[in-house]
């Protein structure tokens, strides 16, 4: 069974575009825009991992943590 990769869920009403986390200023992004860098982030850490599943959360987790860094 081949396995679905999902990808980040865009909105047309972004006009920015993400591909990582930078370290520039989050102060002023709204709570979409901050859901959708963490997305992405975890989107390519699911993706150097080969999308093995069961480490969603962690994803997810680590990469929130560095949006905050």
């Amino acid at each position: 069974m081949e396995s679905v990769k999902a990808q980040p869920k865009r909105t047309k009403n972004t006009k920015k575009k993400f591909s990582v986390i930078d370290s520039g200023s989050i102060s002023g992004l709204t709570e979409e825009d901050r859901n959708v860098r963490i997305a992405v982030s975890a989107y390519y850490k699911a993706q150097a991992r080969g999308f093995e599943p069961g480490y969603e959360l962690t994803d997810w987790l680590a990469a929130e943590a560095e949006l905050r860094q």
